[in-house]
């Protein structure tokens, strides 16, 4: 009797069309396993990244504005978990792989820094090797999650992981759905946002916008949506040239009043000196790492590890080791 993996693996040969993955055919993992009896590889890929620690710490990560003041801004973790429904919706359309879509999806941003991309920049500069957030979500995959035995994930999902950013080195039609979500989302999300803190009024994003994308959220990211999915008969994902067109006056509209805006981007400059602070502290005294970094700096190199440390902590933990280091504690005479 068949066991639902293969079940769902025979019902992929007649969902998925030729230009998919099935799960079946993956390349496999870097250290082989056996196969679960109820889900298939992707499903499990899935499920790793959903429970890791650094999935967790995503809801404490800046997307766009700082320490916003109110509950209902993005956070790294609600923007992954937009571009994942965004992917899969995709993805069902054009008869992919909607699992494995999903694991990139919920993946990609997991090498994220602190404090959103004014962090990623901070790091650039301040670690020699250079900082890219999407191969730190590799790194964070395959040798940071499970105390340094990392996540042991499909060779597709790793692969749209770290190409998300870039489509370098080119990886699966799943992975091209990934990255065309991810703007999707970001742009349409961090608008919301924008006009909730005051920055933006609703009417001020392009005429070109407003009428072929729509002046509301939804009604936006249904509209582009839907635009890929008419658009994509072979199942290879693309707008038509008037969106892409309205796309592109959108996304650079986001970076001139948004991304670049000196109210909303006015506390980043602080962003490179707290985070140097911290760096140096550690590369300077590596004793007063975790007990598992010290393990890694041995293995990979002080400035490595203590790389991976900063840029895994939130914001918040960043303030409160900047605190304990570097902020004088108030005393009284008793």
């Amino acid at each position: 009797m068949s066991c639902p993996r293969e079940i769902r693996e025979r019902e992929e040969e007649m969902l998925i069309c030729e230009r998919g993955v099935l799960a079946r055919n993956s390349a496999g993992r870097a250290v082989p396993e056996s196969e679960c009896a109820v889900r298939t590889c992707f499903q499990r890929d899935v499920d790793r990244i959903t429970h890791c620690k650094s999935f967790r710490r995503l809801k404490h990560k800046t997307q766009v504005f700082l320490q916003p003041e109110g509950d209902h801004y993005r956070t790294r973790l609600t923007h992954t978990l937009e571009v994942a429904r965004i992917a899969r919706t995709i993805s069902r359309a054009l008869r992919l792989n909607e699992d494995l879509t999903e694991a990139i999806a919920l993946g990609h941003d997991l090498g994220h820094t602190p404090f959103g991309h004014a962090g990623e920049r901070a790091l650039a500069d301040i670690y020699p090797g250079g900082f890219r957030h999407y191969e730190q979500s590799l790194r964070v995959v395959d040798r940071l999650e499970k105390d340094g035995r990392g996540l042991n994930l499909c060779a597709e999902t790793r692969l749209g992981i770290l190409n998300h950013t870039t489509g370098e080195p080119r990886g699966s039609v799943e992975a091209d759905v990934v990255r065309m979500s991810d703007r999707i989302a970001y742009i349409n999300h961090d608008l919301d946002d924008a006009e909730r803190a005051g920055i933006i009024l609703p009417g001020d994003e392009p005429r070109i916008v407003r009428e072929r994308i729509g002046t509301r959220n939804s009604e936006r990211i249904n509209a582009i949506v839907l635009d890929v999915i008419a658009n994509s008969p072979d199942s290879l994902p693309r707008m038509s040239p008037d969106m892409a067109e309205a796309v592109d006056v959108f996304t650079d509209f986001m970076y001139e009043r948004v991304y670049k805006n000196p109210v909303a981007k006015g506390e980043e400059s602080k962003v490179g000196n707290i985070l140097r602070s911290i760096w140096e502290y550690y590369v300077n005294r590596p004793d007063a790492l975790p007990d598992d970094f010290r393990a890694l700096a041995e293995a990979d190199g002080l400035e490595r590890a203590v790389t991976d440390y900063v840029s895994g902590m939130t914001d918040k933990y960043v303030m409160d080791v900047y605190s304990e280091l570097f902020i004088p504690k108030s005393w009284a005479v008793r």
